[in-house]
């Protein structure tokens, strides 16, 4: 199929390049029906729009694509954007990162920067939170500009590059039953997070698998980052006595566990003997953290290649491709801060 271009777009529709222009950077004095013709040829050639920034010099191709990560200070996203920019690179494309910093907002603003400035594609670390409007995902569709999720959002078809937690975190749980622990508690991340209850519906099920009842009482919501997981470790175990003591704690993700780690120790509880901890993961330092960390590895380097891969077969198609979804396995990689019991 031949690639059209705007003026062909704009003579199908039977309209300006000015209205075709207008649809794409979704300006409000573009009538609904007149959006919608335009929008679904664009969709039916596969039209994707291109900014200015290959024609300010004579046969100048931009080969850049785009990665928008959660926190640039958590080393798991800087891990997967590694892998992304070897993959890219060995295939002539520059990289850009940018960060969220776990705002919705910014992520919806580097979003629609990247669409607009002539990034052939981004890779999207997402932020799921049940009140989250996905709209600029649905933009990005209607635009067929080339994206890769690295976790599923629930209402769009899009490429996915994402991890099974949920079968990791039964492995990590059934671990710690099978090795004498009951009293297991579960320091859960931000209550607003969809992975946080996906993580607590994990945990819970995991009982259902054993011979040991789950409780509400299991679950304690800590968050996600290190300061506000510390001060709310300590407020969890202010006013217990040992004999109340979980025997085992399972972290929402490494920096929680880290900063429970600390916490703990502050409170002269330690790890494993009193207590036994394992993350979510497996960050770079974890192996060499003081008591080095049980938890569960994801293969970051590998996501960040496969998103790569897929998101430059899209660039580089003529023709739609339909959506991928690729489902790493984690695996429960044991040291030093969990023990066994019986």
């Amino acid at each position: 199929m031949k690639k059209v271009n705007i003026e062909d777009i704009a003579q199908m529709a039977g309209v300006s390049k000015g209205t075709v222009s207008g649809v794409i950077n979704a300006k409000p004095s573009i009538k609904p029906a007149t959006r919608e013709r335009i929008l679904k040829i664009m969709k039916e050639y596969n039209y994707r729009p291109k900014g200015m920034a290959r024609y300010l010099k004579k046969d100048y191709d931009n080969k850049t694509i785009g990665i928008i990560i959660k926190d640039l200070n958590y080393t798991f996203y800087t891990a997967i954007a590694t892998g992304v920019k070897e993959y890219a690179n060995s295939k002539g494309y520059a990289v850009l990162m940018a960060s969220s910093e776990n705002s919705h907002e910014n992520e919806q603003r580097m979003s629609n920067i990247f669409s607009s400035k002539d990034v052939k594609g981004t890779i999207i670390a997402p932020i799921v939170e049940g009140a989250s409007e996905i709209e600029h995902l649905f933009k990005l569709k209607l635009l067929n500009y080339p994206f890769v999720l690295l976790e599923d959002v629930q209402g769009i078809n899009a490429n996915v590059v994402a991890i099974d937690n949920a079968r990791a975190i039964k492995k990590a749980v059934k671990y710690l039953i099978d090795g004498g622990h009951a009293k297991i508690i579960h320091f859960a991340g931000p209550i607003s997070s969809t992975h946080t209850h996906e993580r607590i519906e994990a945990f819970r099920d995991a009982f259902s698998e054993r011979d040991v009842a789950f409780k509400k009482e299991m679950i304690f919501h800590v968050g996600s980052y290190y300061d506000e997981s510390f001060s709310k470790t300590k407020e969890y175990f202010k006013g217990r006595s040992p004999a109340d003591y979980p025997t085992a704690i399972f972290c929402f993700n490494d920096q929680q566990a880290f900063a429970v780690m600390q916490a703990l120790a502050e409170l002269n509880i330690k790890v494993p003997e009193d207590i036994s901890l394992i993350g979510n993961d497996d960050i770079d330092f974890a192996k060499y953290y003081p008591v080095p960390l049980t938890t569960i590895k994801a293969p970051q380097h590998e996501i960040g290649r496969r998103a790569a891969e897929i998101l430059i077969k899209n660039i580089e198609s003529d023709e739609k491709i339909e959506a991928e979804r690729f489902i790493f396995e984690a695996e429960l990689v044991i040291r030093k801060s969990s023990r066994t019991l019986n």
